[in-house]
Parts: C-alpha cells; structure tokens; sequence
C-alpha cells in the first residue's frame, strides 16, 4: 500500500488530481511512512525530517512549531479515531500533523488512515483546493471538531444501550463497555482542550496570514469545538455518574446474596444441631420411646419453622 501520495489542484479545471511530482501547491498525504519515504519527502522540499518525525509521535501533544530559517510552521492536533478489539469499539485520539512548507507546500502526516483526511482525498469537501494552504489548514480544524461532536453523539448512543442491557441483567461485559467509553471521554476532553488552544493561538493572525474569506470557517472550528468540549463533560459527568449507581447496585445485590445465604445457613443450622444433641452417648429423652425418632423430626421441624418464620418477619429472607 502507497503511504506517500500527492494531490495537486489544476489551476485550469479547478480539479483535485493524484501526481507522482512534488509539484509546488501540492499536498503531500502521508501515513505511517517508512524512513525511505520521509527522506524522500525532505530531499525534495527541503525541511528538517523532525517535523515529520514530531508528527509520528502517538505521545505527541497538540501545539504549534516553527522554523523560521527555512519558513515552516507545524501544527499538530488531535484527531479522534475508533480502534477495534476483540469485544469493543475502543474511542481514542491521536496526532494529526499539519505542515505549512514556506508557500510551496502543504503536508499532513499521521500514524494511521483517518476519517478527517480521508473526506478530502475523497473530494467531499466544497471549495477545496491544495494550494490555498491557510483555508485547508481550517477546514482540516472545522472537519475534525465536527467529528468529535459525530463520535460523541455515538459514544452516547452506545452508553444508552448499555445501560438498557445493565437494567435487566447485569453483565461484566457491559460494565467493561461502559468503563471503555468513559476512557474514551477522557481522552477527547483533553484532546479537544489543547485543540482549543492551537486554534485559538492560530486565531491571532501570528502563526499564518489570515484571509477575510477564511477567517469565518476558523470561528466556526472553535464554535464547534467548543460544543465538543460541553458535550463531553456532559456525557463524562453523566457515565460517571451511571458508573457509580451500578457500583451501588452491585455492591448491594451483593449484601443481599450473602444476607439470604447466612440466613439459610442458620435455618440449616436448626436440624443439624437438634439431631447432634440426639446423637451423643448420654442418657437423653425418649431414646427408649418407640416414637421417639418421629418426635425428634417433630420438633426439629418445628423449631426450623419457628427461626424461618422469624428470619423472614426480619426480611433476612428476601
């Protein structure tokens, strides 16, 4: 599989087309490239191989770097992602590099396939092209938060129906999914907290120059984002909160089981100790009476009576 592609937009069509030529105005896509291939991209555009290598970084933070000798800006955000395993859809972020090379080339770079950058190389996005780098830059910001708000309103979606499934029965595996959406909340709050700040630093006009046409999509990505952060305190505030009633529930379910089994312990109890009182070598009543086994069974059943009988008027049996 190809982890290097360019895209270039022609002047004459205004259409976005895959070139093999590192083209000035072009994007370069790449995706967990291999060493070869970042050379490859550094020889031919003339930058430091550290801010490819920054941007592979799964520990990377959002933030914002630049170069002024050689007039390159890196920005690295949070892009959120689904991971499969071998029950769960695991909700998790990782870093999106983005980088301004002088005004000749636009790259992005990151550890895996992403739905952010994959709406653009499947042209779906309106009034795209590879050359206006600042719009591109935010329209990559506005996309990513309104994937945040998609996969939120999922998270939601899936903490609901986990909840149904808890009320009738209570699964371990429910509660380990409702335990791996509440990680995954953890991760898109701080992740969208430090997009904020990378966004709001590139709001300034000091980072890259900002056009009046674009400047409006870049106040749209905050909007967004914003929402995204409120929505995810929510729904955190909200599962922790759902967390901490099934704990509850649980630990009391589990009250209940032990109260029900000491109580049948001491019912149980009753008999044993009756018969054992009967069965020791010593003179005791009715051992010559022909009746006497039946009497013993007698008592002993009604003795067990009479402590069930008290037990449940103490509500030990329920």
């Amino acid at each position: 599989m190809d982890l290097l592609k360019i895209y270039n937009t022609d002047v004459e069509t205004n259409k976005i087309e895959e070139i093999k030529e590192f083209k000035k105005g072009a994007w370069i896509n790449l995706v967990n490239p291999s060493e070869s291939e970042i050379k490859k991209v550094c020889e031919n555009i003339h930058i430091q191989e550290d801010f490819i290598r920054d941007a592979l970084d799964y520990e990377e933070k959002a933030r914002i770097d630049q170069e002024e000798d050689d007039n390159t800006t890196l920005f690295v955000v949070d892009v959120p992602i689904i991971e499969k395993n071998e029950e769960n859809d695991v909700y998790t972020t990782m870093p999106l590099g983005m980088i301004v090379v002088r005004d000749d080339f636009f790259i992005t770079v990151s550890l895996k396939k992403n739905k952010v950058i994959e709406d653009f190389e499947k042209k779906k996005i309106k009034n795209f092209q590879t050359y206006m780098k600042t719009r591109f830059i935010f329209q990559i910001l506005y996309l990513n938060s309104s994937y945040y708000l998609s996969y939120l309103k999922q998270i939601n979606k899936e903490t609901e129906i986990a909840e149904y499934i808890l009320k009738n029965s209570m699964k371990n595996k429910e509660l380990l999914k409702l335990l791996s959406l509440e990680k995954g909340l953890v991760y898109f709050t701080t992740s969208l907290k430090s997009n904020e700040l990378v966004m709001e630093k590139t709001m300034r006009g000091k980072i890259i120059k900002l056009y009046e046409d674009d400047e409006e999509i870049l106040e749209d990505a905050i909007i967004e984002n914003r929402q995204a952060i409120e929505m995810a305190q929510i729904y955190r505030d909200i599962l922790n909160g759902t967390m901490d009633a099934y704990a509850s529930i649980i630990s009391n379910n589990l009250n209940g089981v032990m109260k029900f089994l000491t109580s049948v312990t001491i019912i149980l109890a009753v008999p044993t100790m009756i018969s054992s009182f009967w069965g020791m070598n010593v003179s005791l009543p009715f051992e010559n009476n022909p009746m006497g086994f039946v009497i013993m069974v007698f008592i002993a059943v009604l003795m067990t009576g009479i402590v069930t009988w008290w037990l449940n008027r103490k509500n030990m049996l329920k």
